[in-house]
């Protein structure tokens, strides 16, 4: 065997330097949108901050849950990518990016029609007012506008990084997205004030998604972008329905728990109803086996009581 020169082990450092560098800078660019929110959130009146931290924290429970698909599924699309089978990787990525959508969407149908009595449940008491809690559930209304933009953007930047590749687009994409949520906050913050800025870090992220998703091709795991966006309508029709089915449900109760366990029921139902009307991620052939195994349980149940 001939042994590696070392200017081969040079170029491999070199290389994996510049790719932490370009995941490092790129997370660094993402925090920022934080930073950019306090800064304008200072100027507001007391309690501002507070209402933007809380309605942002619960507000991104369901992008934590769906960004676990990515987490699990990071090490396929990477093995895939090494062993040059670009077809395994472009299915596994349009097909993390459908599930992925389903369950962020599903779980922002929830907040946007639950949010005040979700916020009421949780932090209504002591010094958090009913006033509180109304600021605070507009703001987390606004955020979850921008939950499917923050998912993609997480699942869509592992395709540029997993090449082994030094990129520097998921950087560009991003300061895009970070000067569009200064700009829009700088105009936005004056008459609407703290949903301004949800709405500014909505917009924002999504940009950036967006930039990602049309930026996919030879620098990473190339997806068809018309494919990826017909799928994610469907997701987005059944949140939408689902949203408003949960609106009309959480009005039918005055208990605050009550409500938002009754406004979960309703939404997800309505939900995976659609989803498997629409066949959004698969839904029918990831349902289907449920419901064999469920209806083939009750059938056995019949027949011995019977």
């Amino acid at each position: 065997e001939v042994p590696a020169s070392p200017h081969e082990g040079d170029g491999g450092r070199a290389v994996a330097f510049g790719l932490v560098c370009a995941v490092l800078l790129f997370a660094l660019c993402r925090q920022s949108q934080v930073l950019i929110e306090r800064y304008f959130a200072s100027g507001l009146p007391a309690g501002s901050i507070s209402h933007l931290n809380y309605a942002q924290k619960v507000a991104q429970l369901p992008m934590s849950l769906s960004m676990m698909v990515c987490v699990v599924t990071f090490p396929v699309v990477a093995r895939a990518i090494a062993e040059g089978d670009t077809r395994r990787a472009t299915e596994r990525v349009e097909r993390d990016l459908a599930l992925m959508a389903c369950l962020v969407l599903g779980g922002a149908a929830v907040v946007v029609a639950g949010a005040p009595q979700i916020v009421q449940l949780l932090f209504q008491r002591g010094a958090f007012t009913a006033q509180d809690t109304a600021a605070t559930a507009a703001v987390m209304r606004v955020y979850a506008l921008g939950l499917l933009g923050q998912t993609l953007v997480g699942a869509l930047v592992r395709s540029y990084f997993s090449t082994g590749r030094t990129t520097w687009f998921p950087l560009g994409a991003m300061g895009a997205g970070a000067l569009a949520t200064a700009g829009i906050s700088l105009w936005a913050v004056g008459p609407w004030g703290a949903r301004g800025i949800a709405a500014a870090n909505a917009a924002g992220i999504t940009l950036t998604a967006l930039l990602l998703l049309l930026g996919l091709g030879p620098r990473a795991v190339p997806v068809c972008v018309r494919r990826v966006v017909a799928e994610l309508s469907r997701p987005v029709r059944a949140a939408v329905c689902a949203t408003g089915a949960g609106l009309l449900c959480v009005r039918q109760f005055d208990s605050p728990a009550a409500a938002v366990a009754a406004c979960c029921l309703c939404v997800t139902a309505v939900f995976l109803l659609l989803a498997w009307a629409l066949d959004a991620a698969g839904a029918r052939s990831l349902l289907l086996p449920v419901a064999q195994s469920v209806r083939s349980s009750v059938t056995r149940r019949l027949r011995h009581g019977r």
